[in-house]
């Protein structure tokens, strides 16, 4: 599951007038959001390895066998990929613990309360994240 699917059911944060970017009420709402997406994605990466554990079939027909390989390694990489993002969760929680949260690596300005409702796990500005983008393509090309 995406991170973007997980935390929808959580209402975005709506500053106050006045309110301080990242304030105490705006970190504790984005901690909640990161532990709950955490929690959840450790429970399905659980829940798969006993699904896996529990249909571990031996196919005598070398096609079934086949299937069930590419099932298992789809599943292995999509659990990986979670995995990948559990530990991104986690060091975005040290970030919120550190006071770093919603402040940009690349440039120190804001990332900004809609950035953030839309990818909690966001380390870059905008700005930044699409320089980065652009980097990237060239460097694939």
């Amino acid at each position: 599951m995406s991170d973007e699917l997980l935390h929808k059911h959580f209402p975005p944060y709506v500053p106050k007038k006045g309110e301080a970017y990242m304030s105490n009420k705006q970190l504790a709402h984005f901690r909640t959001i990161l532990e709950t997406i955490k929690t959840e994605m450790m429970s399905d990466i659980e829940r798969t390895v006993h699904t896996m554990q529990d249909e571990a079939t031996v196919f005598a027909d070398p096609n079934d066998r086949a299937s069930q390989e590419t099932d298992i390694a789809i599943e292995l990489r999509n659990r990986d990929r979670e995995r990948k993002l559990i530990k991104k969760i986690e060091e975005t929680i040290a970030h919120i613990e550190s006071g770093e949260y919603g402040y940009c690596n690349g440039c120190g300005i804001e990332i900004g309360i809609k950035r953030l409702e839309a990818r909690p796990t966001a380390s870059l500005c905008i700005d930044c994240k699409t320089l980065d983008e652009v980097r990237e393509r060239q460097i694939a090309k």
